[in-house]
């Protein structure tokens, strides 16, 4: 995204809804990632 599309989606929407989106999106994969570890380790503890 380009900061004149932010611009224009904070003015649209407000700031509030287009931080939460953006940090939805950021998070997203970090959460896959732990997701990914946790099951790792489930499976390490089974063993």
């Amino acid at each position: 995204m380009s900061l004149e599309e932010i611009i224009t989606a904070v003015g649209n929407f407000g700031f509030p809804l287009v931080l939460a989106v953006y940090l939805l999106l950021r998070f997203e994969k970090k959460i896959e990632s732990l997701t990914e570890a946790i099951n790792h380790l489930r499976s390490v503890i089974k063993k």
